[in-house]
């Protein structure tokens, strides 16, 4: 049995909780509840007729890069960043939070994760920072926890990353 640890990073209120609680239960609540420390999900996933066990470490939203919990990221075989799409500031929080990782982890299999594609019509981060974050190399999905959009996509994407590394 294959098991990967993945921690998901990003600011506060991005859509860390929700994205792993439409993935791993295939849910969405409207209410917001802050993250304190680390929430911890199980699953399996199916991965070309192998079975992977993922556990994914949920940390709490990030804006302060001092304060990050190292610690929380030992044994990670990936990682998740994630920003916001209506808040463009969430995005440089999530780069710099990649940056930290790599400093104390060297890189890690990870991909960076734009949620609340549903709605759209707010978003304050353009589609050419998008592209230019993807020349440098940086694999980026496009998702919606609210209405699961490209959540499973996201996951199995790393899933393979790890898997394959």
């Amino acid at each position: 049995m294959i098991k990967k640890k993945i921690c998901m990073m990003g600011a506060f209120a991005v859509g860390k909780t929700s994205l792993v609680q439409q993935y791993v239960h295939s849910i969405f609540s409207d209410k917001y509840h802050t993250t304190i420390g680390v929430k911890i999900e199980k699953t399996r996933v199916d991965l070309d007729h192998s079975p992977v066990d993922l556990i994914i470490w949920d940390l709490h939203g990030e804006d302060d890069f001092q304060h990050v919990r190292l610690s929380y990221l030992k044994g990670s075989s990936g990682l998740i960043f994630v920003a916001d799409g209506t808040r463009k500031t969430t995005l440089s929080t999530a780069l710099n939070l990649k940056q930290i990782a790599d400093n104390t982890m060297g890189t890690l299999p990870f991909i960076l994760v734009v949620n609340k594609v549903d709605l759209k019509e707010d978003w304050e981060i353009d589609p050419e920072d998008l592209n230019e974050i993807d020349k440098k190399g940086i694999h980026v999905i496009l998702t919606s926890a609210k209405t699961g959009e490209d959540v499973d996509q996201a996951f199995e994407l790393l899933t393979r990353k790890m898997v394959e590394k």
